[in-house]
């Protein structure tokens, strides 16, 4: 296992990620022209596929639906080891869940890139497949980085938190900062703070909205038949990638915390890089 100073240290790495969460390149700005433009450019059956996932989102905050994935693959993230429950992880080093997750990762944006490109070349057509499938892979990746890092995603408290990374990496530089902050009390030892940051991720209605803003935009570019696939390709494998990104930092960073106050560690604030060894 990893001393407290190597934790800390890691927690630091992360907390340089989080404060680098500022800027937006082009592609990303595309995807944050105004919500009324959209209307009016996005044709009727891509509104209503979007209008499904709305549905659909409301339907994995409430019981998980069709996207919930199974704590049963914790076997195929950690090959011969004696691994099959989330208890079984808390001898498992943070380091080799990074292992993990980078190899879920890769194979993730693999996934999406082939799909993407496949989805694309058949323009408007062939769309309609590809947008279920998206949101698909952004949830399961998600829930599975979670159970690498030893979280349930039965528990709706950990939907929500989902859901709000999907939020964040499709969020402003205002937003971004007001997520983190948020995502960073989720696990607050104050009981009240706790509550109240549930109670606000429960407005789940905020986050659909703007996720289908985002998607909305980059997908009218994949609906050029032929010329789709490269933006098809190219758009699944960075909104994979930035999610991912995402979801390993937080939840990473929720178990290193978490080891820290195992090992009779003070988190002074949340976000703060000092840590205090409890008398």
């Amino acid at each position: 296992m990893e001393t407290s100073a190597q934790l800390v240290d890691e927690l630091k790495e992360i907390e340089k990620w989080e404060k680098s969460q500022k800027g937006l390149w082009f592609w990303e700005r595309i995807g944050r022209l105004p919500f009324q433009l959209l209307d009016k450019l996005t044709p009727t059956f891509l509104q209503r596929k979007l209008g499904v996932l709305l549905d659909e989102l409301g339907q994995y905050i409430q019981s998980g639906g069709r996207y919930l994935s199974s704590v049963s693959s914790l076997k195929s993230y950690y090959p011969h080891q004696n691994i099959h429950t989330l208890e079984d992880l808390e001898s498992i080093p943070v380091k080799q869940m990074d292992d993990a997750v980078k190899k879920l990762r890769k194979s993730r944006k693999r996934l999406a890139t082939f799909q993407g490109a496949s989805t694309g070349i058949g323009g408007f057509i062939t769309i309609s497949i590809d947008i279920p499938f998206l949101l698909g892979l952004q949830l399961k990746t998600l829930q599975d980085i979670a159970i690498c890092y030893g979280y349930h995603p039965n528990d709706q408290k950990e939907r929500l938190y989902i859901l709000k990374i999907l939020q964040l990496v499709s969020s402003d530089i205002i937003g971004k900062r007001t997520i983190l902050k948020q995502l960073s009390l989720i696990d607050s030892p104050d009981e009240a703070a706790r509550r109240d940051i549930i109670s606000e991720l429960q407005g789940w209605r905020e986050v659909v909205m703007t996720y289908r803003d985002q998607v909305g935009w980059k997908k009218l570019f994949q609906m050029i038949p032929i010329i789709g696939a490269i933006f098809g390709a190219m758009t699944n494998r960075s909104t994979l990638h930035e999610l991912s990104e995402a979801g390993m930092m937080l939840y990473r960073k929720r178990r290193i915390k978490e080891r820290l106050r195992q090992n009779g560690y003070n988190i002074i604030k949340p976000g703060s890089q000092s840590e205090n060894k409890s008398e």
